[in-house]
């Protein structure tokens, strides 16, 4: 990877992320318990262990001090941004983390993106509206894309033009 394919976390870490008396850095391996954690009380159906183990280089972390307040998994292939998994721990939502972390993401990405993807389910309503909020238009619907109680579930394809 090139540094002009990666992420550029001094650009995350704007203001906006300074003045939450936040900061955004790359996941360490050692941060996994925290993410395993945060990710099982925010999913009903969560990631198992070796999908995040997988992804240690491709995941972001919102901080405060030395607590994991969210974290970010992404993709960055040629000219488009994926997120393919996010969350923001559950006695902080609904206090602008969600849209600080996602703008601190946007202006980390390459100058090379041009599109960034997310696909979401289509009953996730709070992130479906941050992601609207943030600039997000549904592009497709995928029949059947994640599993649940009832089998499965459709998701909604979203994307945002750089």
């Amino acid at each position: 990877m090139t540094e002009s394919d990666q992420l550029h976390l001094t650009r995350a870490n704007n203001p906006a992320v300074q003045a939450a008396g936040l900061h955004i850095i790359k996941m360490a391996s050692e941060q996994l318990p925290q993410v395993l954690a945060l990710e099982q009380q925010v999913s009903k159906y969560p990631w198992r262990e070796d999908l995040f183990v997988s992804e240690v280089a491709s995941t972001v972390l919102l901080m405060d001090k030395q607590a994991v307040l969210g974290f970010a998994v992404l993709a960055l292939v040629a000219d488009q941004a994926e997120l393919y998994n996010f969350a923001i721990h559950p006695q902080r939502q609904k206090q602008g983390l969600g849209s600080i972390f996602l703008n601190a993401l946007i202006d980390a990405l390459p100058t090379a993106i041009k599109t960034f993807y997310l696909e979401v389910r289509v009953t996730n309503y709070p992130a479906i509206s941050l992601y609207f909020q943030q600039g997000f238009t549904k592009i497709a619907e995928r029949k059947d894309y994640y599993r649940s109680g009832e089998g499965s579930e459709d998701a909604l394809v979203m994307s945002k033009l750089l």
